[in-house]
């Protein structure tokens, strides 16, 4: 009889690398947001995975990267403290690209942990890999970053190659029983990932200078029987200009950013929605501490 494994494994890497995309596709359900933008990831998530033979514990955390502001160097605090307490790592790559400044730092933070933990390079994107590249190619480039780690090559849009790294990860798992109820999904509640689709979906929208900008505060979130829930929600942006484009003319960005949320909140819940969203503007808000710690993006200082 296969003993049961159960284990917390982080995962780390670049911004854009597609570790939402495969915390998504591996739970069959949208929990974690996605968007072409980096750092659509703002906070640690659990995304929970139990098969017949194991439960994949994964810690899904923002993309590490050159942080521009304050928000940036709370991301990347949110990311290293990840890799704390866990029983394996999955450090995802973009295997369709050569390593870059970002690959070779993160790659010196996985050998500067103070304890040794089991490290799988998961070569994300091979279904956009170039031929002339070869996967054999790519997996030395990112196997000589951390010569320790095994390298896995996988795309998280391709079902057949996801299974391959699931029993990879599974294999270097402990065997101990499982530490959530097998329908357990993530850790985080439907209010906080309502504002994280809603985020995703401004990210979708809106143009490269307001993105990143922008936060979501949950105003109101009521559940109204049969009728549905119904949610208020702020978009703050930086800057009067960039107020103007979330709202759009007659209000039709603001409108066309709500029906895209909804339909993903709705479909998360699996019941109708009311959504209102409204725009505000707080002047510099990533540089600004007493911001930052309200959303819940505290800065621990050094030690």
């Amino acid at each position: 009889m296969t003993e049961f494994r159960s284990g917390f494994i982080a995962l780390v890497g670049k911004p854009n690398v597609g570790k939402s995309t495969l915390i998504n596709a591996l739970l069959g359900q949208k929990v974690a947001a996605v968007s072409p933008r980096p750092q659509t990831t703002r906070r640690r998530q659990l995304g929970i995975l139990t098969t017949e033979i194991a439960q994949l514990i994964f810690v899904d955390s923002p993309g590490i990267h050159k942080a521009q502001h304050k928000l940036g160097k709370f991301l990347n605090q949110e990311a290293e403290e990840g890799l704390n307490g866990v029983d394996l790592i999955l450090w995802l790559v973009d295997g369709s690209q050569d390593p870059d400044d970002e690959d070779e730092m993160i790659a010196s933070i996985l050998k500067e942990l103070k304890r040794t933990r089991g490290v799988v390079i998961g070569l994300n994107k091979i279904d956009k890999l170039d031929p002339a590249q070869g996967i054999g190619s790519q997996s030395e480039k990112y196997g000589n970053l951390l010569p320790s780690a095994e390298v896995v090559a996988f795309s998280a849009l391709q079902p057949g190659s996801r299974s391959e790294l699931v029993s990879k990860l599974i294999e270097k798992l402990p065997v101990r029983e499982a530490e959530f109820p097998p329908d357990q999904l993530t850790d985080l509640y439907e209010r906080e990932i309502a504002a994280d689709l809603i985020r995703e979906a401004a990210l979708f929208f809106l143009r490269d200078e307001v993105p990143h900008g922008l936060a979501v505060r949950i105003d109101e979130f009521t559940e109204r029987g049969e009728v549905g829930a119904y949610i208020a929600a702020t978009l703050f942006v930086e800057r009067d200009s960039q107020k103007g484009i979330v709202i759009g003319e007659k209000g039709l960005m603001l409108k066309k950013i709500g029906s895209a949320a909804r339909q993903e909140i709705e479909s998360m819940g699996g019941r109708k929605v009311f959504l209102q969203l409204r725009v505000k503007v707080a002047k510099g808000w990533r540089n600004d501490e007493n911001f930052l710690n309200r959303f819940g993006y505290k800065i621990k200082k050094p030690s």
